[in-house]
């Protein structure tokens, strides 16, 4: 008789507790650190208000992280007419920010799903990009994010996502090589399993 061979499943990653933020005190008191790292004097005139600048602007830059996209797909209209083929929005602004040296990458995006049996507010895709672009971001995660929101939030037949951006981490530093665009795609459902339709989408999306 053959011997049993046991197996164990891989253990589920544990949660990670939600980060404690700060006080604006704290943050201020960074901001004064990184200034004098950088060589300059955070008490001179022109630089005492830079702080409570830096911290406010923080505020703006990440405020995704106190946003839920599913909270802005929680709407869809039934009376669509039997509409029931791709929509597209498309050149959609975003500005986020490399999680790896916390400088800007920005560029656009371009949404697309078929819809199964209704649709969302147009302006409602633009809001799902800005919730996930004000956060500490990869492009690529960014791509996926946005993608499975739409997808979870919508339950169409399909989904497409591409994303061009600059990154000024190359631009800016290491090597500084301007102008160059970075593009990322997601496809779902239909755009995932039909080729046509994927050469569809990137033909319109691509169209000027």
């Amino acid at each position: 008789m053959d011997a049993k061979i046991e197996t164990s499943k891989p253990r589920e990653p544990e949660p990670r507790a939600a980060p404690v933020r700060p006080s604006q005190a704290e943050a201020e008191a960074a901001v004064r650190t990184l200034i004098a790292f950088a060589g300059d004097d955070p008490s001179r005139e022109g630089l005492i208000e830079t702080p409570a600048r830096v911290a406010k602007a923080f505020r703006e830059f990440y405020c995704g992280y106190e946003q839920n996209p599913t909270d802005t797909l929680d709407r869809v209209f039934d009376e669509a007419g039997g509409y029931d083929d791709m929509v597209l929005v498309r050149d959609i602004p975003f500005y986020s920010h490399c999680e790896h040296h916390m400088v800007p990458f920005i560029g656009k995006a371009h949404i697309a799903y078929f819809p199964d049996g209704g649709v969302v507010g147009l302006s409602k895709l633009a809001r799902v990009v800005d919730i996930f672009a004000r956060r500490l971001q990869m492009q690529e995660r960014l791509t996926a994010e946005i993608a499975a929101a739409v997808d979870d939030g919508l339950r169409p037949r399909g989904v497409a996502v591409l994303l061009e951006a600059e990154h000024h981490c190359v631009s800016m530093r290491g090597a500084e090589k301007s102008g160059v665009s970075t593009v990322t795609t997601r496809f779902t459902g239909v755009f995932k399993t039909d080729a046509a339709e994927r050469v569809r989408f990137l033909a319109l999306a691509n169209r000027r």
